[in-house]
C-alpha cells in the first residue's frame, strides 16, 4: 500500500512525501549483523543469530555449528536471488550491506530498472559513478556482502579465531563455484537447453556477445526464438545470428527431447514483458497528475510477465532509441 503524508520531499525535484507499506519475511539485513557486531557484545550478536535461525532457517537450529550453516544457507539463498535477478535483466541499483536481506528477498531497490539492449555494464542509478552495481557486477557484490556478514558471524563460528576464519572462508570460497553451476543451469533453461553439454558455456557466450555488440534487446531476443511475433524483429536478420541459431537447433536435440517441450521451457523461464523505463516513467507522470489510467494497467500486466495478449503488445517494445542516458533515483 502506498499512503501520501502531505508532506513534501526535497530531491531532484520536489515530490509528494509518501510511505510505502510492504510485506515480507523479514526486514533483517546483513547490516543488521554489523550493526550488533560492531558493539562487540557476543550476546547479543548470539541473540540476534538464534532469532534469525528460529525465525528464517529452523532447520538448522539443531546444527552443532549454527552461525557456520547460517553462513552457508546464505550463501545459497542470495546466490539463487541475484541469479533470478541476471535471468530477467533487473539491476538492483544500490547493493549496500543494508540493502541485503537475510531472508534472501529483493528489499530497498529504490534506483532500480530492468536493461532493455544488453550491455553487462548497464548501471542507472544516478549515484552508481563507477559502476559499482552494474548488471554484470552484482555477483561479485553478492559476495562482499556475503563477506563481511561471514566476518560478523566469527565470534560465533568457533572460539578459535584462526579457525573461525578458516571455516568461513572456505565456505565463501564456494560461491564462485555455486554461482557458475547456477548461472549456466539459468541460462539453458533460457534457451531451452536440456542436460549439460560441455560446449554450453561457449554456446551461450558467442549469443550474449552478439547481443552485447549489436546493442539486441536482452527481453526480446529470448522471446523472439522462441518464434512469437515482437516488434523490431528485423534485428534478427543477421548472418553471425543465423549461423549461431543453427548450432543452437542442433543443440536443442541432443538429449532427444523434443522442440515443444524446449519451448515450453524458455516460456516458463523468459518473461514476455517486464517494466520497461519508458513505461514506468509515462505510467509515473500520468499518475502525478492524476491519472492511475496506465499505471493500473502496468500493474495489471506485470502480475503476470509470460502471458500478455495482443492488445498489450506495446508494454514489449523497447524504448525507442536516444542519446540521453536513463537515470533512476533513489525516489524512484
Amino acid at each position: 500500500a502506498v499512503v501520501k503524508t502531505g508532506e513534501d520531499v526535497v530531491r531532484e525535484q520536489i515530490s509528494k512525501g509518501a510511505i510505502l507499506t510492504r510485506v515480507a519475511l523479514g526486514h533483517l539485513r546483513v547490516g543488521t549483523f554489523q550493526y550488533i557486531a560492531a558493539k562487540q557484545n557476543i550476546n547479543d550478536l548470539e541473540i540476534l543469530t538464534n532469532y534469525t535461525i528460529e525465525k528464517y532457517y529452523p532447520n538448522i537450529k539443531s546444527s552443532k555449528n549454527k552461525a557456520l550453516d547460517l553462513l552457508n544457507v546464505l550463501i545459497e539463498k542470495q546466490t539463487q536471488l541475484v541469479i533470478n535477478w541476471m535471468r530477467v535483466g533487473f539491476i538492483h541499483g544500490v547493493m549496500n550491506t543494508d540493502n541485503m536481506s537475510i531472508s534472501g528477498e529483493t528489499i530497498d531497490y529504490g534506483p532500480c530498472a530492468f536493461m532493455d539492449s544488453y550491455n553487462p555494464k548497464t548501471v542507472f542509478s544516478s549515484i552508481d559513478q563507477l559502476g559499482r552495481y552494474a548488471y554484470d557486477n552484482q555477483p561479485k557484490i553478492t559476495k562482499w556482502n556475503l563477506t563481511r556478514f561471514a566476518e560478523c558471524l566469527i565470534p560465533l563460528i568457533s572460539k578459535n579465531e584462526d579457525e573461525a576464519i578458516k571455516l568461513a572462508t572456505e565456505a565463501l570460497d564456494k560461491f564462485e563455484k555455486i554461482y557458475e553451476t547456477k548461472w549456466l543451469n539459468m541460462m539453458r533453461d533460457k534457451l531451452g537447453l536440456y542436460g549439460e553439454d560441455n560446449d554450453d558455456k561457449s554456446l551461450i557466450m558467442e549469443l550474449l556477445d552478439w547481443m552485447e555488440k549489436n546493442k539486441v534487446d536482452y527481453t526480446n531476443t529470448f522471446i523472439f526464438l522462441t518464434s512469437k511475433t515482437i516488434k523490431n524483429s528485423e534485428t534478427y536478420n543477421n548472418a553471425d545470428f543465423d549461423l549461431w541459431k543453427i548450432k543452437w537447433v542442433k543443440r536443442l536435440t541432443v538429449f532427444g527431447n523434443s522442440h515443444d517441450k524446449s519451448m515450453e521451457l524458455m516460456n516458463f523461464s523468459n518473461p514476455m514483458v517486464i517494466p520497461r523505463n519508458h513505461k514506468v516513467e509515462e505510467a509515473l507522470t500520468l499518475a502525478s497528475n492524476g491519472d492511475l489510467t496506465l499505471f493500473n494497467k502496468l500493474i495489471k500486466i506485470l502480475k503476470n510477465p509470460y502471458l500478455v495478449n495482443n492488445d498489450d503488445l506495446e508494454f514489449m517494445s523497447p524504448a525507442p532509441h536516444s542519446d540521453k542516458k536513463y537515470q533512476t533515483f533513489c525516489g524512484t
